[in-house]
């Protein structure tokens, strides 16, 4: 069985990198990946396809929130796409290849792959590709994970030899909109852990206590949790979880 690296559960890892607008350091943009590497914390990021297939470090399907700009990140192309500032910060947005230039095997690299279907199901488009297109040769600790179990399978077919996991959620179906219910109903029972080859599980901090991750920890896996934002919710995390992906403060 494969196992997450150590290395992932000895430092507290940088929720979307270590992002603080005050100083510049928009979410995923390589200013806050290079204030993590400087500060020695693991990175979390997202990834995005652009309209050529590349993949972008970027959480939403919609450029607005986080540019200012209308449209889906995926109807422009990546060069499009880097010329677009990030608001709050001075530089577009980043391909992976250029996070992976800049982490450099420095410090754990956690990439999350972002649902393409939009009900979590087979239709994954060219992301996972463009992952391990660009995961190709990069010697640093990495692993990848998804909410969606198709991707995380599709990972172990494209990339055998990096470390996987699922994205889990208690998946209240008022915070999942336009998820239908019933997906929500099969996905909060972390089904696809065993099948799809997972050492690792990053859980809602909320939801810890679901006797589920109590067996999934009995398996081997390693757990995270998300999104830890003040001192006293880690505390309270790491009762249960091995590390934690934190925004807001230092961890």
């Amino acid at each position: 069985m494969m196992h997450l690296p150590a290395t992932f559960l000895a430092r507290p890892i940088a929720h979307r990198a270590l992002h603080d607008i005050a100083q510049g350091r928009p979410e995923n943009s390589l200013a806050a990946v290079r204030a993590a590497v400087a500060a020695g914390y693991g990175i979390e990021i997202d990834v995005q396809p652009s309209r050529d297939g590349v993949a972008m470090v970027f959480h939403d399907y919609d450029l607005e929130r986080l540019t200012g700009r209308s449209g889906a990140i995926a109807t422009l192309d990546a060069e499009a796409l880097r010329a677009i500032p990030l608001l709050g910060g001075t530089e577009g947005i980043p391909t992976l290849r250029e996070v992976l230039d800049v982490v450099g095997g420095k410090v754990p690299l956690l990439i999350e792959i972002k649902d393409q279907d939009g009900h979590m199901g087979p239709n994954l488009g060219p992301l996972g590709a463009a992952v391990a297109r660009d995961l190709e040769g990069y010697g640093g600790p990495v692993a990848v994970m998804s909410f969606n179990p198709h991707a995380v399978a599709e990972m172990g077919r494209l990339s055998p030899s990096i470390p996987r996991g699922i994205t889990t959620s208690a998946y209240i179906p008022e915070e999942w909109v336009p998820l239908p219910v019933r997906i929500c109903t099969h996905l909060r029972a972390i089904p696809d852990y065993e099948s799809t080859g997972s050492c690792f599980i990053s859980h809602e901090v909320t939801d810890l206590d679901r006797p589920r991750v109590a067996e999934i920890r009995a398996l081997g896996a390693a757990i995270l949790c998300w999104t830890v934002t003040s001192p006293e919710l880690e505390a309270e995390a790491r009762k249960v979880a091995d590390n934690i992906t934190f925004e807001g403060y230092l961890a």
